[in-house]
This record gives C-alpha cells, sequence and structure tokens, in this order.
C-alpha cells in the first residue's frame, strides 16, 4: 500500500493522557462517549472481534485509527493479528504516500474497557485499491467479517471491500463520529485544544481549556466544509457548508502551479507573497478604508491583479499558491465567522486535514477570528486534526456491541 513537518510552535508533547474527567459535563460526555447507562458503573459488554479499527474515507484522504492493547493474550491472539500489528509498528511510513502519525500516538487510552494505543494513519483516497489488495494479503478477512467505517467512501467503496477483500463495512454517520470523537479526545488528552495568541506577529500557542465546552461551533475542513453548532455531548445541528475547502485548494494548486501533493502545494504557499496576486485595499485606496475599518493590506479582490499581463507573467508558482491558500481560508473564516454570530457562539473549533502542516491558515483563522469580531470570538485547534471522525467511527462500534 502507498499510504511532517511540524507545525510552527508545537512546544509540548501531543498526547498526554488523562486519568479522569475534568467536571460533571465532561463526565456526563464520556458516559455517553463509551456507551455506559451510568457515568459511575460500568458494566462489561461484548467487544467485537480484534483488530480494532475505524476508518474515515474522505473525498481526499483515508483516516485509519488502529487501536493496539496493552495485554494480549488467550485466542483472540492469533498469527494473522499478529502479522498486522507488526506490519503497521514496525513502519511510520508505507510505500510512498501513506503515513503513520507517530507523533500523534495516545499510550495509555482505554477503548472498550481495554488500555491500550491509539495508532494515526492515513493514505490518499486514491490510492484505495492498494489498501484492499493489502487487507486481502494480511487475511484481515479471517479475522472479522465487518470493518466499521464512516465518511462518505463508506458508501462508495462498500461493494469493493465486500467483493475484493470478503469484508462487510459497518457505516456510522459521519457528523455523529466527527463529534463523539472530538468528545473523546480531549477527554483524554490534556494538551488537545490550543489557540494562538498575537497569530500574525510572535505567534504563541497556548493550551486552552476545553472542559467546559458548550457550545461551540465546528468548522470541519477537509476536500469541502461542514459547519456544526454543538450544544451538548447529544445535541448538535449542521449550520451550512461550503463546497470551497481542502479539495479546491489543492485542485487549484496543481492547475496553476504543477505539484502533485498538499505538501508540496502548501511549502510552495510558505514561499509565496499572495499580494502579487490579489488586489488590496491600498491597491484601490491609496492606504487605509478607515470609515470601515479595512486595513490597507486587506484583500479587495483575490486575484485581482491577474487581470493585467505583467502582473501574470511576473508572479511565481509559489505566490499563486499562497494567494490560492489565502483566498480558501479567507473564505471559510468569513463564513465560519458569520455562523457562530448567528448561532451566538464564541468558540470556534477548526478541525480537518487541511490544516494538517499548514501554520499559514491557523494563523490566519485565529487572526481573522479575534480581529473581525473586535475579540467576542476565539478561533480553537486540535491536535489530532482530521482524526476525529475515525475515533469515534470507532467508539460507535464499541457502543453498538454493548
Amino acid at each position: 500500500m502507498d499510504m511532517n513537518e511540524d507545525l510552527c510552535c508545537r512546544d509540548w508533547p501531543t498526547a498526554t493522557p488523562r486519568t479522569g474527567l475534568d467536571s460533571d459535563g465532561r463526565r456526563a460526555a464520556m458516559a455517553s462517549v463509551n456507551g455506559d447507562t451510568t457515568a459511575t458503573a460500568r458494566v462489561p459488554s461484548p467487544q467485537p472481534p480484534m483488530p480494532w479499527f475505524g476508518m474515515d474515507i474522505g473525498g481526499t484522504l483515508v483516516k485509519l485509527v488502529y487501536f493496539e492493547p496493552a495485554i494480549e493474550d488467550g485466542p483472540a491472539t492469533t498469527e494473522a493479528l499478529e502479522r498486522i500489528k507488526h506490519y503497521l509498528k514496525k513502519n511510520a511510513a508505507y510505500g510512498q504516500s501513506g503515513k503513520r502519525d507517530v507523533h500523534l500516538q495516545m499510550d495509555g487510552v482505554e477503548v472498550g474497557g481495554i488500555e491500550g494505543t491509539l495508532h494515526f494513519i492515513r493514505f490518499p483516497t486514491s490510492e484505495m485499491p492498494r489498501f484492499l489488495e493489502l487487507a486481502k494479503a494480511k487475511g484481515i478477512a479471517s479475522l472479522a467479517s465487518t470493518v466499521c467505517a464512516t465518511g462518505g467512501g463508506a458508501h462508495k467503496f462498500e461493494n469493493d471491500f465486500r467483493t475484493q477483500v470478503g469484508l462487510g463495512l459497518h457505516k456510522f454517520d459521519e457528523m455523529d463520529s466527527l463529534i463523539r470523537g472530538i468528545h473523546y479526545m480531549e477527554a483524554h488528552n490534556s494538551r488537545e485544544c490550543y489557540y494562538y495568541s498575537s497569530p500574525m506577529e510572535r505567534c504563541v500557542k497556548m493550551p486552552y481549556d476545553f472542559s467546559n465546552p458548550y457550545p461551540y461551533l465546528v468548522v470541519n475542513i477537509g476536500s469541502g466544509v461542514s459547519i456544526l453548532a454543538v450544544r451538548s455531548p447529544t445535541e448538535y445541528h449542521r449550520v451550512t457548508g461550503t463546497s470551497l475547502g481542502g479539495g479546491t485548494f489543492l485542485g487549484l494548486c496543481c492547475l496553476l502551479t504543477g505539484c502533485e501533493t498538499f505538501e508540496e502545494a502548501i511549502e510552495l504557499a510558505q514561499n509565496g507573497d499572495s499580494t502579487h496576486v490579489d488586489k488590496l485595499v491600498r491597491d484601490i485606496y491609496g492606504g487605509d478604508y478607515p470609515k470601515f475599518d479595512l486595513r490597507a493590506d486587506t484583500v479587495a479582490s483575490s486575484f485581482g491583479n491577474m487581470n493585467c499581463r505583467a502582473r501574470r507573467e511576473a508572479a511565481s508558482r509559489e505566490d499563486l499558491a499562497r494567494a490560492t491558500l489565502v483566498t480558501i481560508t479567507n473564505n471559510i473564516g468569513s463564513i465560519a465567522r458569520m455562523c457562530a454570530t448567528n448561532e451566538g457562539i464564541s468558540r470556534v473549533v477548526f478541525v480537518g486535514n487541511f490544516l494538517r502542516v499548514n501554520p499559514i491558515s491557523m494563523r490566519m483563522l485565529a487572526y481573522a477570528m479575534q480581529f473581525w469580531s473586535k475579540g467576542t470570538l476565539k478561533a480553537l485547534f486540535l491536535e489530532h486534526e482530521g482524526y476525529f471522525g475515525a475515533v469515534g467511527c470507532l467508539l460507535e462500534l464499541m457502543k453498538a456491541c454493548s
């Protein structure tokens, strides 16, 4: 199977397990996550066969979470199971495009009443045929008849899993899995949530106490964007979304610059200057527009300078990538701000693989929320970015078996 640079200001271990919950609200949330009828008493429940995976099959990336029990014994520990575990753990890269995000690994966490380690793996959705070949070669079907999955690909690839590997897909709702995954990860990792202080200046990354989060807005940036208002562990609704997301950024960069991967597009953007491409307020007014509090360096028209041949010829691949990133990020930030204002919510949580190795967008979003709301909105980020759907899917499987 063809299956990072760290973000700026990443200055602490990303996965510090918590031994307890911080509030009654958190306790209730985790009772819901684990499928318990009470928050204080746990009753042993039937468990699915190992290995335990959660898959979020998106339009661009497949996110896979693998739970490794701390102690494995008894008849469940088969040769095939050991073979799968050995293959996943001995590698941090699988072929040219599959990656295990070792820095996100979480030790000493509990899933389904068993303590163990969560491993986080991703690969392009375009590599699904090779993943299916690998799953068949490793004999996963001999261990379990069903794999839990969420995301659009859980529907798209259902027949391929059945006919090529002999596995059924137990499909779970994408948004339910996302919210459940966020609550679980934040409850088990004391460093999960953070924000940027002075995002466009010193870029100081600060921990944020998310133990009493409600209400909050989730902006899930994948290939496209979905925005959810979350008001309790079990109450949320989809506010809106946009088709202009991470897939748009990568697609346009491939067209404009000839790049091939998200990482390459981000690297180009980091070395570019979007002001060579965009028309700014100063290009129109000669400076600031104080009546509406518009600074001279505010983008007035994305790609607005590209109607001039001389400016087109002067723009580099890096400039075009940076302008594309700024355009997509500004649009997402504007929609998120309007949604938060309309919903009466002050905390905006940005998640999704668009933010992976993408400190530019995170700083821009943090600044935009703070500046345009005059300090009433706060942009928050989570360390495990795009894996929450896969984690929530795994937890949904535990709940379904209880």
